[in-house]
């Protein structure tokens, strides 16, 4: 059994049965074990329009997260699995993680045991690239796609601004709708299977301990 937490209700994490699914009404920051887990914590107001939007800036401060991300650095080092975010993420310097390398690979994050990795979910059945940020502890590290993921062009981006512009802007900023956040934030299910078993390595070492 793993947990996942801060994840959206009826999404990818739903309906698995060795999953304990946390999303926003259950509060995932308090998360009190004994499972390892998988985190997704809210990444608006570490990312590069922390402060808000570029027509209205300085809307927020850098981290008013309300405490998710440093909770689900807490549930990972505390009992083992992985943490998810987009790569450059802030909270990885104001948490004093070192950043990883653009071309893949695990490096030490922390003093706490924690392992980091910069990987693309594009390899893993996202629609676009998404430069992700891993960080780990207490797991059997992976080895992942490294490197950059094969970029999509949307057809209706190179038909209105040809193929140079549609490479600059990626496949991401032609979805729109109510949706386009959602649509945008979601774990493919082959990315999710990935950090599940990562996690669930983690479990493996919990019970060879006691």
């Amino acid at each position: 059994m793993i947990a996942a937490l801060f994840v959206q209700r009826g999404g990818c994490y739903f309906g698995l049965d060795h999953v304990d699914p946390w999303p926003a009404e259950r509060d995932a920051r308090l998360y009190a074990g004994p499972w390892p887990v998988v985190a997704h914590p809210p990444c608006e107001r570490w990312g590069r329009y922390w402060h808000g939007s570029p027509a209205r800036p300085h809307q927020y401060k850098l981290g008013a997260d309300q405490g998710c991300f440093a909770a689900a650095l807490a549930a990972v080092r505390n009992f083992g699995g992985v943490l998810e975010h987009p790569a450059h993420s802030h909270a990885w310097a104001y948490f004093g993680l070192s950043a990883p390398p653009a071309r893949g690979g695990w490096v030490v994050a922390d003093r706490y045991g924690g392992w980091t990795c910069q990987v693309e979910q594009g390899h893993y059945g996202h629609f676009a690239r998404k430069p992700t940020w891993l960080y780990a502890v207490g797991a059997e590290l992976p080895d992942l796609i490294w490197g950059p993921a094969p970029q999509r062009l949307h057809p209706r981006a190179v038909e209105l601004h040809g193929r140079e512009k549609a490479r600059r802007i990626g496949v991401m900023a032609m979805v729109g709708g109510r949706d386009k956040t959602k649509i945008r934030a979601a774990t493919p299910p082959e990315f999710r299977d990935l950090l599940i078993s990562t996690a669930s390595t983690a479990v493996k070492k919990l019970h060879a301990a006691e």
